[in-house]
């Protein structure tokens, strides 16, 4: 009797063993812009990187220096541990380079780690580490490190952080993958018609929304569309799309704190 007691005790408590909850993983694309003015600088070594809340690090997208600069990028060269999986790679910039060395850059980063998976949605930190020359023949080494946090996850989300004298016109753009904005449309709230449509859209939402921004995303996860608006909507609102091609589209509204987004589908027939 005791060993039957045992094994039911034993069985009764792997049964409610608490299981760890899978954080969501949500496919899409991260694209990060910004300036570096020139300021009569010559010659700029430069890494951009993505990594975690916590510090951990994800995933360099951008590495540019030579064999005599290759000691100044020391906060990439440390958290990174010198990986450049999937990474545009270069030599020092120049005027001649490409990308040259001032003037606007992009990335791209799409939501996966070193080893192509996709990491958990949250919080994420763009690390930006510059380092230039003055004019010749003073050769004065500056270098400096700015990060920008964006969130991950099954919401498209815009940022435009403030620069600084080196950093400026920055933009970051979190887009979830169709399949993932599909997961979590909201008919409730949004009628889109006429649908299919050959382009003049209308929007209908059934409580007043004061709406920062209207997107249009396609399969791809690009937005292809985007309207500021920073005012109440109510009843019907009206996007001419009709330079857009033929397929299938999510329209996404973003209310004023662009916490809360109503989606639905839209397919242009033309």
């Amino acid at each position: 009797m005791k060993t039957f007691n045992f094994f039911l005790i034993l069985s009764v408590s792997i049964f409610f063993i608490p299981q760890k909850k899978i954080a969501a993983q949500t496919p899409g694309t991260m694209t990060f812009t910004f300036t570096e003015p020139e300021n009569g600088h010559t010659k700029n070594v430069l890494a951009v990187w993505v990594e975690d809340n916590s510090g951990n690090f994800i995933k360099t997208r951008m590495r540019y220096w030579g064999n005599g600069t290759n000691d100044h990028l020391p906060t990439w060269k440390t958290n990174s541990s010198q990986n450049i999986v999937d990474a545009s790679t270069g030599a020092t910039l120049t005027s001649s380079t490409n990308p040259t060395a001032f003037g606007v850059k992009t990335v791209v980063w799409d939501g996966k780690d070193i080893n192509g998976a996709i990491v958990a949605d949250g919080d994420y930190k763009i690390y930006v580490e510059s380092s230039w020359n003055n004019p010749e023949p003073s050769y004065n080494h500056h270098s400096t490190i700015v990060s920008y946090t964006f969130t991950k996850g099954a919401a498209s989300t815009h940022a435009t952080p403030a620069g600084n004298s080196y950093f400026s016109s920055i933009t970051i753009d979190w887009v979830p993958s169709a399949s993932a904005v599909e997961n979590l449309i909201k008919n409730k709230n949004i009628a889109v018609f006429p649908n299919p449509s050959v382009g003049n859209v209308f929007i209908r939402l059934r409580n007043s929304v004061s709406v920062s921004r209207i997107l249009l995303v396609n399969i791809s996860g690009e937005v292809v569309y985007q309207e500021s608006l920073n005012k109440k909507i109510s009843g019907i609102h009206n996007l001419n799309l009709q330079k857009l091609p033929s397929g299938l589209y999510f329209v996404e509204i973003l209310s004023a704190d662009e916490r809360e987004i109503y989606k639905s589908k839209l397919i242009l027939s033309k």
